[in-house]
């Protein structure tokens, strides 16, 4: 019997573990039965996003999952704002501080931020907790906002003319349009600049005004149109001209060429040296008299020939009779010689002289005064004293009686 027993107590013990270990593993199944009943989930799409600086409003997709068997309110709550930071959760127009999820269904919401005006480029992080109405189940997870530094966009300026290239002569002025565009982000001051030849002019205005201006104020994306008046040098050559123009603000530029066509101008002008347009002379006797022909335009004038109007049977002549070229602002020197004619009566005349080519021509009128010649003059003397002698033996002759 004690032999028996031995071999019963062990045999009892293998059974004892046995049961113990069956009665372990039920409640455990049971408790995992129980527990996927009920379950939450909770994440963003894109849990690290980059902004800009300056971005003013962000949202980023926030998802919420009942993984349970029966349906869930979902209470939420925002934490780690950033100072100046505003942030709501939304679904659709309304904000929402918790939801309604039923079994196995998914709710999508989306996380509004508004970042703070002056928010430094950085890492900003908010939290967004989720957990059921009792408590029992919490979820929690972190939205990684990156602030980069915008990039300095400079923007630029556009200037264009219509009619870039005008053509004249240099008496008169020129007008071109040009047509200003601010392609920046915000208000500029751009001066207006240009680069024209030597004695030349260049006036910036604003269209059917007559005031000049050197800078104007245009605000982003704005268009302004602008007139160039260009005043040659009253001499410049006949040719091309080119005249830079730029508008400027800062390292902001954009210049356009204007480019004016000089045809030359065509003017003699005839005259003296000193200006006198007088002078004596003798009947029959030559006499010589100078002239001066000066090219005042800007282009050479070519064959510049003189013609006289003078009184019947007088004589002119020219030395040199003709000029083959002049240059601008070259003078010539002619020389006259007049003959009055044998029977002139003594008195003042008038002579007509011009210089004359294809492109200018110039005239003047000279007083020429014939004066009696030197044995006239003896003559008259002579007279006067055969007068008094006569006079004085009158006298004499009635004293005697």
């Amino acid at each position: 019997m004690r032999c028996a027993g031995k071999k019963v107590l062990p045999l009892l013990g293998v059974l004892i573990i046995c049961g113990l270990a069956v009665i372990m593993s039920h409640p455990a199944s049971a408790r995992g039965a129980s527990g996927s009943d009920r379950g939450l989930d909770m994440y963003f799409t894109y849990p690290q996003i980059i902004i800009p600086e300056g971005t003013t409003s962000v949202d980023a997709e926030l998802s919420f999952k009942n993984t349970g068997k029966r349906g869930e309110t979902v209470v939420l709550d925002l934490s780690d704002v950033p100072e100046g930071w505003k942030a709501r959760i939304k679904s659709y127009a309304f904000d929402v501080t918790a939801t309604r999820i039923p079994p196995e269904e998914e709710r999508l919401t989306t996380l509004t931020l508004e970042p703070d005006a002056d928010a430094k480029p950085g890492v900003y992080k908010v939290g967004v907790t989720a957990q059921t109405g009792d408590g029992a189940f919490k979820k929690s997870e972190t939205l990684q906002v990156t602030v980069r530094a915008k990039e300095e966009v400079k923007g630029t300026v556009e200037l264009v003319s219509s009619y870039p290239v005008l053509q004249g002569s240099t008496d008169v002025s020129f007008e071109f349009a040009l047509n200003i565009t601010n392609r920046t982000r915000k208000e500029q001051a751009f001066n207006l600049l240009a680069d024209p030849p030597r004695d030349w002019q260049v006036n910036f205005k604003p269209p059917f005004k007559e005031k000049f201006v050197s800078s104007i104020i245009m605000k982003a994306d704005e268009n302004q149109s602008v007139n160039v008046e260009v005043v040659p040098n009253r001499f410049a050559e006949a040719g091309e001209y080119n005249i830079p123009v730029k508008v400027a603000a800062g390292d902001i530029t954009a210049e356009t060429n204007l480019k004016v066509i000089i045809t030359g101008t065509y003017s003699l002008n005839l005259g003296t040296q000193s200006d006198l347009l007088s002078l004596e002379v003798e009947k029959g006797k030559p006499v010589k008299f100078s002239i001066y022909v000066r090219n005042t335009g800007s282009a050479t004038i070519q064959d510049i020939g003189f013609l006289s109007m003078k009184p019947e049977n007088w004589e002119v002549k020219f030395e040199p009779e003709t000029i083959d070229s002049l240059d601008h602002g070259s003078t010539k020197q002619v020389e006259m010689t007049i003959i009055p004619a044998e029977e002139a009566l003594v008195g003042d005349y008038a002579l007509g002289v011009s210089a004359d080519s294809k492109k200018s021509s110039d005239d003047i009128e000279l007083r020429v005064t014939v004066k009696a010649s030197a044995a006239w003059g003896w003559i008259g003397i002579a007279i006067i004293m055969f007068v008094i002698i006569g006079l004085l033996g009158l006298f004499m002759t009635l004293g005697r009686r």
